[in-house]
């Protein structure tokens, strides 16, 4: 094989249908759009739209709000800590918190605070000190030989 002789496999690459381009092409006069009407127009988007009816959309109720309070939290795993510890980016030492977190790449960036998941295992001693934590998380930490300290939200 010459880089003069490469080709793409038959039928790969189809031909563009150049519509509109006169009877004898099959496609010419309405342009395979069928015949008159808003839909053979350009710019037409009637997504949604019921021939006048109240739309679908319109008919049904609005339901419940955006809490402004909400705090948005880093959702971390006691499994992604421990990798984290194996590979020497956490120090198990000293405490865990956010900015820890933050410079060993565990998480992108500080929102309002990590929560403590109990998924994964976790057999360093490390003392936590983050904004929240699950009944799970802080068990399996206890029972590895660390401690959960909650900062600023209450605890679960």
């Amino acid at each position: 094989m010459k880089l003069n002789e490469i080709r793409d496999n038959p039928g790969a690459v189809k031909d563009r249908v150049r519509v509109g381009r006169g009877i004898g092409s099959g496609k010419g006069k309405t342009g395979g759009r069928g015949v008159k009407g808003q839909k053979s127009r350009s710019g037409v988007a009637i997504k949604g739209f019921e021939g006048g009816q109240m739309p679908l959309h319109r008919r049904l109720p609005k339901r419940g709000f955006t809490n402004i309070f909400a705090k948005d939290f880093n959702v971390v795993s006691l499994g992604r800590v421990q990798t984290a510890i194996d590979a020497g980016k956490l120090d198990a030492s000293a405490p865990v918190t956010v900015e820890t977190l933050k410079a060993a790449g565990v998480v992108k960036r500080v929102r309002d605070g990590v929560r403590l998941l109990g998924d994964g295992e976790l057999k360093a001693a490390v003392t936590f000190e983050i904004a929240g934590a699950s009944k799970t998380a802080v068990e399996a930490v206890e029972k590895a030989g660390g401690k959960v300290v909650i900062k600023g939200a209450k605890a679960e």
